[in-house]
């Protein structure tokens, strides 16, 4: 199991859309992306390079938490908190895909 914070200098609003929003998780996450944003809802991730990945999801709390397991093995949980520089973004996950999207995610919110 892997447990990652990160502050993003962003509001919980913008970060929960970030994670949530098909076209906001396309710009940093994978190129198509499906997610039926409710426990029980699916999700399919597909990437330029043909990989895809199924998974479904366990638990949703608007701009507090999201978690997912993956149809092929593990599972994400994802936190947000406010922070006095943004929001913290508590990562945990039985298999790592979501950690070096996430500080790519954070290098270019640094930039805006």
């Amino acid at each position: 199991m892997i447990r990652k914070e990160i502050v993003l200098p962003a509001s919980r609003t913008d970060v929960w859309d970030a994670i949530t929003d098909p076209d906001e998780l396309a710009s940093w996450f994978a190129n198509d992306v499906e997610l039926d944003l409710r426990p029980g809802g699916a999700a399919h991730f597909r990437w330029g390079n043909g990989e895809s990945r199924s998974a479904t999801v366990t638990e949703v709390d608007p701009e507090r938490r999201l978690a997912f397991d993956w149809d092929d093995e593990g599972a994400v949980e994802l936190t947000l908190e406010d922070d006095a520089d943004g929001t913290r973004l508590t990562v945990v996950e039985t298999v790592p895909a979501w950690s070096l999207a996430l500080d790519l995610q954070a290098s270019m919110l640094a930039r805006v």
